[in-house]
C-alpha cells in the first residue's frame, strides 16, 4: 500500500513536470533581439517567453513583419532609431489575436499594427509574439492577409495618408499631373498606385530610370522623371507644372517641387531622407498659395488610421502585390539589414515568422 502510494506520488509529480515543460515551451518564441555592448548593436535569435514582453493589453501571434530602411538602421546599428535596449526591431506587423484585456479584440482576429514606435521605444514585430496596447492595433481590412499587409506595410500606410491629404485639399484628376519623387521606394511606389487608380495623371521621380521606370510604369505612371532634374538648386519660382504633389524626400528636393507647383495647389509632403533642412521663400506660399501638408504617419489617430487601411485595401490593384517582393525567415533580417542599408535591395522584403 506504501509502495503504491509512492508510486502514484511519483508518477503525478512526473505527469505535472512534462505539463509544466509543455506549456512552457508553448509559450516560447523567437526573436530577434538587439542589444548594446559597448556602444556597438548586436542582433541575435533568442528564445523568449511571455513574461519577457513589455506591457500591453493584447498578445498577438505574429504572422509577418517588414524589413524597412529604418529597421535596416536599427539592426545594423547605423542609424540612432533605437531609444533603449535590448529591443526587439520592427516597425510594422501583421497577425492574429492570442489574447486580450480589451473589448474590441477578441482572440482569433486578424490584426495590423504600424506607428506608435514600435520597434523603436517599444517591442516591434520581429519575434513570434507581441504585446501591445489596443488602441495601436487595426482590424486587418477584408480582402488583405498578413502577408500583404506587410508588403504595403508603414510605407503604404503612409502613401494612403498623403493620398489622402490631396484629395481633402481638393486636388481632383482633372485639375492635372500629381507629382511624387521618391518614386521607387516604399511610399512613393504605392502612392503612384494609388493615384493610379483614382484617376490621376502621375509623375514619377527616381534616382535609376532605366531600373525602375519599368515598374513605375506598369503601377501606373505616365511620365519618369530622373532625380539629378530635382537636385539643381531651386530658385524662387519656376514654371507651374504640378496640380499636386507626395514628397517623400524633403529638404532641397522639396523646395525644387514647391517652385514649381501650380496656384492652389497641395503638396503632401512625409519624408525626411534628404535632411531637415527647407531652402526654400515664402513666394510659393504667398505667390501660388500652395499648401504644405506634413503626414505623421506614427501618432496617426485611430478612426484616421482605420479608415486608410480600409481604403488600401480597395485601392491598391493586383499589379502592386505582383512587384518583386522578397520573403524571408527572421535568422535571414540581419544580412538583409546590411544589404537594405547599402541600397542592395530592391522592392520589399517581408519577414515571415
Amino acid at each position: 500500500m506504501i509502495m503504491f502510494h509512492f508510486c502514484h506520488s511519483y508518477i503525478d509529480a512526473k505527469l505535472s513536470l512534462i505539463i509544466m515543460r509543455l506549456i512552457l515551451e508553448k509559450q516560447m518564441f523567437a526573436a530577434l533581439v538587439l542589444k548594446q555592448v559597448e556602444k556597438k548593436t548586436l542582433a541575435s535569435i533568442e528564445q523568449l517567453d511571455e513574461s519577457q514582453l513589455p506591457e500591453g493589453e493584447v498578445l498577438v501571434a505574429v504572422d509577418y513583419s517588414s524589413l524597412n530602411y529604418k529597421d535596416g538602421l536599427a539592426i545594423t546599428g547605423k542609424g540612432k532609431i533605437v531609444r533603449h535596449f535590448p529591443m526587439v526591431p520592427g516597425i510594422d506587423l501583421a497577425g492574429s489575436v492570442l489574447a486580450s484585456d480589451d473589448a474590441r479584440y477578441q482572440p482569433g482576429d486578424a490584426v495590423v499594427l504600424t506607428g506608435w514606435g514600435v520597434g523603436e521605444n517599444h517591442w516591434g514585430g520581429m519575434a513570434q509574439k507581441a504585446k501591445l496596447k489596443a488602441d495601436w492595433l487595426v482590424p486587418l481590412p477584408q480582402g488583405l492577409s498578413a502577408k500583404k499587409a506587410m508588403m504595403v506595410g508603414t510605407a503604404g500606410f503612409t502613401a494612403m495618408l498623403c493620398v489622402q491629404a490631396l484629395i481633402d485639399a481638393e486636388i481632383k484628376p482633372e485639375h492635372g499631373t500629381i507629382l511624387v519623387t521618391g518614386a521607387s521606394g516604399g511610399v512613393g511606389s504605392v502612392a503612384v498606385s494609388l493615384l493610379a487608380q483614382l484617376g490621376y495623371s502621375v509623375a514619377a521621380v527616381t534616382g535609376r530610370v532605366q531600373q525602375n521606370g519599368p515598374l513605375l510604369e506598369k503601377l501606373g505612371a505616365s511620365q519618369i522623371i530622373d532625380r539629378s532634374e530635382f537636385e539643381q538648386a531651386a530658385r524662387p519660382l519656376e514654371k507651374q507644372l504640378w496640380a499636386g504633389a507626395i514628397d517623400t524626400v524633403g529638404s532641397k528636393i522639396l523646395a525644387k517641387v514647391l517652385a514649381q507647383m501650380d496656384y492652389n495647389s497641395a503638396v503632401a509632403a512625409c519624408g525626411l531622407v534628404g535632411g531637415f533642412d527647407l531652402p526654400t521663400t515664402v513666394m510659393p506660399f504667398i505667390l501660388r498659395n500652395v499648401r504644405l501638408q506634413g503626414i505623421d504617419s506614427v501618432n496617426c489617430p485611430s478612426a484616421k488610421r482605420i479608415a486608410a487601411w480600409e481604403q488600401l485595401a480597395k485601392l491598391l490593384p493586383a499589379s502592386y502585390f505582383e512587384q518583386a517582393c522578397t520573403e524571408i525567415s527572421l535568422s535571414q533580417a540581419p544580412k538583409y539589414a546590411e544589404n537594405i542599408t547599402n541600397g542592395q535591395t530592391t522592392g520589399r522584403v517581408v519577414i515571415k515568422l
